[in-house]
C-alpha cells in the first residue's frame, strides 16, 4: 500500500525542520522496508495522526494486531524505546520488540481513537494523573536520557531570543526563566518522566484500562511532567469566566493527589505555557500562542 504522511504530520514536522531534512520524502520507502523487515499485514495509516511520527496499524505474522511507529532522529526514538523497554508496560504501551536497526517502533495495539480524553473533564484528569504516577520511577543506571536542565535550557535560550523581537511576550518569558532558575536550584527527586504527557496521550487499551504512549521521555522532577496536565482543554479554560480560578483548583487538585509541591508545579506550570506559546509564536501559530500566554499570565 502507499504510506503517505497524514497533512497534520507534514505541517508539524514542516514547522521544525532543518534545512535539506528530507525524512518525510524517504518516507513511504522507509515504511515499506520496515513492514517488510517484519513480516507484517498493514491494515491502515492511523489519521489523523500525532505530530510527529506516522503511526501504522499493522498485524505480525502470527495476526496479533500491533502498531508500527516511525519517526524521524530529532523527534528521539531511540530514547522513546528505551523508556518503553524501562516501564515494561506497567502504566504505557507494551514494547513488542527490544531491538531495531531501522529505528521504528513495533508497539501493542491500542484503542488509537479513544483517550481519556473522551471523558468528562473530571474523570479524564483523575484517570490521567493515575495513569503518570505509575510511570514516574527511578530511571536505569548510567541512562542516557535528556534531563529537565537540558531540555529547558535549550529551551530558555530560544525563548530569550524571542523576548528580543516580541517585547509583550518579554515580562511572561522573564518571569518563566526566573520560574525555571528557582526550580532547578533544588530538584526534591530524579525520576523518569514521559516528558509531553497530556489527555490524547493516555489511549484506552485491553491489557489495563488505560495507557500512556509517545513519550519524549526526560529525566527530572516530577512537577515538571505533571505541569503540561494542568493546562490541558486550555481552549475550554480560555473560553470559560471561571477559567483563572479553576485553574488554580486545578493546580492545588493535581498537586495533592500526586504528591507534588503545589508551588513547583505552578511554577513548572508558567515556564512550560509560556515556552510552549512563544513556540506557537514563532512558528506561525498566533492563536495558539495567544491562547498559552492568556493562561500563562493567570499563573
Amino acid at each position: 500500500m502507499a504510506f503517505e504522511a497524514p497533512r497534520r504530520l507534514v505541517r508539524a514536522l514542516g514547522e521544525t525542520a532543518p534545512a535539506g531534512d528530507d525524512w518525510l520524502a524517504r518516507l513511504p520507502a522507509t515504511a515499506e522496508q520496515a513492514v517488510a523487515r517484519r513480516e507484517l499485514t498493514v491494515e491502515r495509516v492511523q489519521v489523523p495522526g500525532g505530530r510527529s511520527s506516522l503511526v501504522v496499524l499493522v498485524r505480525r505474522a502470527d495476526g496479533t494486531p500491533a502498531v508500527l511507529k516511525l519517526a524521524p532522529p530529532r523527534a528521539r526514538p531511540e530514547s522513546e524505546r528505551a523508556a518503553l523497554a524501562h516501564w515494561g508496560g506497567l502504566g504505557a504501551v507494551q514494547l513488542l520488540e527490544s531491538m531495531a536497526e531501522d529505528g521504528a517502533l513495533l508497539l501493542e495495539r491500542l484503542h488509537p481513537d479513544v483517550s481519556v480524553r473522551s471523558l468528562p473533564e473530571a474523570k479524564a484528569l483523575l484517570e490521567a494523573a493515575g495513569t503518570l504516577r505509575r510511570l514516574w520511577v527511578e530511571p536505569p543506571a548510567g541512562h542516557v536520557f535528556e534531563t529537565v536542565a537540558e531540555r529547558t535550557g535549550r529551551q530558555a535560550a530560544a525563548m530569550r531570543a524571542s523576548a528580543e523581537t516580541d517585547p509583550e511576550a518579554a515580562p511572561l518569558v522573564d518571569a518563566a526563566l526566573a520560574a525555571r532558575e528557582e526550580l532547578l536550584a533544588a530538584p526534591p527527586e530524579q525520576r523518569l518522566l514521559h516528558g509531553t504527557f497530556r489527555q490524547s496521550k493516555v489511549l484506552a487499551g485491553e491489557r489495563m484500562p488505560w495507557l500512556a504512549v509517545g513519550p519524549d521521555p526526560v529525566v527530572g522532577e516530577s512537577a515538571f511532567d505533571l505541569a503540561r496536565l494542568v493546562r490541558d482543554r486550555v481552549e475550554d479554560l480560555i473560553a470559560a469566566p471561571s477559567g483563572p480560578a479553576t485553574t488554580r483548583r486545578r493546580i492545588k487538585r493535581l498537586a495533592e493527589s500526586l504528591e507534588v509541591d503545589q508551588e513547583r508545579l505552578r511554577g513548572w506550570t508558567l515556564f512550560r505555557a509560556v515556552e510552549s506559546g512563544v513556540r506557537a509564536f514563532r512558528v506561525g501559530r498566533p492563536k495558539d500562542g495567544e491562547l498559552l500566554l492568556e493562561f500563562a499570565g493567570w499563573l
